[in-house]
């Protein structure tokens, strides 16, 4: 599977390249540099050829001011210690899957286990993943992968001397491993199913251990953003409930949702995670910068195309565009978006003096209707050109190829100097915080709203610049635990704050940037 097949016909001709991405082409027999490292956050135990992606990405961003802090850092080397003692191939992994098997809820080795279950489309899944990453981190678990066929062809391993993939269980185990698509919101091991069934006793201080002698030998986090998400699986970001959970050996963990804003919120991880992300708005910056290297074959795709379309330009002015109703008029969407280009001057209204402006346009959406159109009103005033890398027509769970070519133009958008991206889209958000940039954000009509009509589609403003670059927390539990009841989450700390594109939302912002 070459890169024509992942992105499509790529032009031959190569301009020349911006001074962003002269760093790309360093001699990987030369010594490896703290911007290759993104300043300490990689580890260089891995060789350059099994994952180029790893050492050339800063070369194609600009040097920012987010660095990792040294707690971060010394977490991050931490983690991967545990993740080589415990992972996959192991004989303590081996052991802790007889005893989950076995339905033993002891914990031995130190080696605890949170497993990511894979859901939705790629952008919640990096989020997701992101989140559970981070969860794993703060409670000194092992991270496992269920990431589905094509992982292993999306990214490069993050942790050096191990796998973070779940390895399949034989076809005969009756392992709980086997199972994992299958639970749901009242699944009977989940964590808000057993607080509601008695498995878990409250005492009059509102202290929560185990009805039974020991903890259940695993236990399913249902995290999801839909309506089975309830008041009892929310109380898993309350502090006594975290720690009821340090007892159990195996966490499954099932979302879509970008969560570490509700950590944040959550007591016992409080001060730690303040400590390892001083700046509030870069914690996907360099989680996902750190957990997220494409494979080879997408790279080559990513960089040969930007090398061929994009490279030549002064500036490169992304537009991402996700319609969540299929009833929606592609007419209104477009004139909204234009409309916020022109109300920003992102881009030019007229031809330059000098004949065109030094820009290039990047266009990533479904449908090329879109691409169409804005080449045709803007193709002849920007140098660079307007280029549209695919046109899929539909999203595709759980297709490689469709998967690739989303991979590849979420990092060819983190490529770009300016955004502007849809409301609720995780694939927006993925790229915005891979490039470090605050984007305009084009209000959508709620992703699960099932039709779209008139009204709903916010309008005024067509856009608005985010807070920050972190994502948005869709659905987050707005429940006080040691309160006993609900608040308004943006008065809580000062850096939380509501999304403009989710009302119900909440994100991490820079304390110094709440103004913004």
């Amino acid at each position: 599977m070459g890169p024509l097949w992942i992105l499509g016909e790529l032009s031959q001709d190569s301009g020349p390249r911006s001074t962003a991405t002269a760093a790309a082409d360093w001699d990987p027999r030369s010594n490896i540099t703290a911007d290759h490292l993104l300043d300490g956050l990689l580890t260089a135990d891995f060789t350059y050829g099994s994952c180029r992606s790893r050492y050339q990405f800063a070369g194609y961003h600009w040097e920012s001011s987010h660095k990792p802090s040294p707690c971060l850092i010394a977490k991050l080397r931490k983690q991967e210690a545990l993740q080589k003692r415990c992972g996959p191939g192991t004989a303590a992994y081996e052991k802790a899957v007889r005893r989950l098997d076995s339905g033993e809820g002891v914990v031995d080795d130190g080696c605890r286990y949170l497993v990511y279950i894979s859901y939705r489309g790629l952008g919640n899944r990096m989020l997701a993943i992101t989140s559970s990453f981070l969860y794993a981190v703060l409670t000194e678990r092992v991270l496992l992968v269920d990431g589905g066929k094509d992982a292993a062809d999306l990214f490069c391993e993050p942790f050096p001397g191990t796998t973070w993939l779940l390895p399949r269980p034989g076809w005969f185990s009756f392992s709980p491993l086997r199972r994992l698509q299958g639970y749901l919101g009242g699944s009977k091991e989940s964590l808000g199913n057993m607080l509601q069934s008695g498995a878990v006793t409250v005492s009059a201080g509102g202290n929560v251990s185990w009805s039974a002698p020991r903890p259940p030998p695993y236990l399913y986090l249902h995290l999801s953003g839909g309506g089975s998400y309830g008041f009892h699986d929310k109380l898993f970001f309350c502090g006594a409930h975290q720690r009821l959970l340090g007892e159990v050996p195996w966490l499954f963990m099932w979302t879509d949702n970008y969560i570490v804003p509700g950590l944040f919120l959550t007591p016992p991880f409080t001060g730690e995670l303040e400590a390892m992300f001083p700046e509030k708005d870069a914690v996907f910056y360099h989680l996902g910068r750190y957990l997220f290297h494409p494979t080879n074959a997408v790279w080559h795709a990513v960089t040969r195309y930007y090398r061929s379309n994009l490279a030549g330009a002064a500036q490169r002015v992304g537009l991402q565009i996700r319609v969540f109703q299929k009833n929606q008029p592609p007419q209104a969407v477009l004139d909204q978006l234009l409309s916020c280009v022109r109300g920003e001057r992102l881009l030019p209204e007229t031809t330059a003096a000098n004949g065109t402006s030094s820009q290039a346009v990047l266009v990533t959406s479904l449908s090329s209707w879109y691409y169409e159109r804005i080449r045709d009103e803007y193709g002849g005033r920007v140098a660079g050109g307007v280029h549209q890398p695919s046109h899929e027509g539909r999203q595709r769970w759980r297709d490689a190829a469709h998967d690739m070519r989303a991979l590849s133009e979420m990092y060819l958008l983190s490529m770009c100097d300016v955004l502007v991206t849809s409301g609720y889209s995780t694939f927006g958000y993925v790229a915005q915080g891979l490039a470090g940039l605050r984007p305009w954000v084009m209000p959508r009509a709620p992703m699960w709203a099932d039709d779209w009509r008139e009204g709903l589609d916010p309008q005024e403003p067509p856009c608005q610049r985010a807070a920050s670059v972190e994502p948005c927390f869709h659905s987050p539990s707005a429940y006080d635990c040691a309160a006993g009841r609900d608040v308004d989450l943006d008065k809580v700390t000062p850096y939380i704050r509501r999304c403009v594109d989710v009302k119900c939302g909440i994100k991490l912002v820079n304390e110094s940037n709440i103004q913004c």
